[in-house]
């Protein structure tokens, strides 16, 4: 049951803003080469191929990396925020800046076998080497 006690409500009340606000200066003032956010894929496998399709509408294809490391898929770039000189940001939800999204592939051998963005997705094909 909340405490009808103003001095507790109040201090519990600065307590949650304090802590929202230490969450949005680390998503916001993260030093620049690390990731602040990651996005969402869905992996599809057949008997010689792994898909990969990464959501990033927004992004720009120059502005995409990838590399296979350690056994995982690297997808890593910078989502940039739209140049409005002298707007004011009334509303922040689509996740801006850096991203990587690393994705564990099965046990094996594989290769870029080619990558396009169709719809604001960048669809990953990788052949599985023999």
């Amino acid at each position: 049951m909340p405490t009808r006690d103003p001095a507790i409500w109040m201090w519990a009340e600065a307590c949650e803003i304090l802590d929202r606000a230490e969450r949005l200066q680390r998503q916001f003032f993260r030093p620049a080469r690390r990731a602040a956010w990651e996005p969402p894929v869905d992996v599809f496998e057949t008997e010689r191929d792994i898909l990969i399709v990464a959501a990033l509408p927004g992004v720009a294809s120059d502005q995409i990396e990838l590399g296979i490391l350690d056994g995982a898929v690297v997808v890593a770039g910078e989502r940039r925020l739209p140049a409005a000189a002298g707007a004011a940001i009334r509303r922040l939800e689509i996740p801006y800046g850096r991203f990587e999204r690393r994705i564990a592939l099965p046990a094996g051998r594989y290769e870029i076998g080619g990558r396009e963005f169709v719809d604001g997705c960048l669809v990953l094909r990788l052949r599985k080497a023999a």
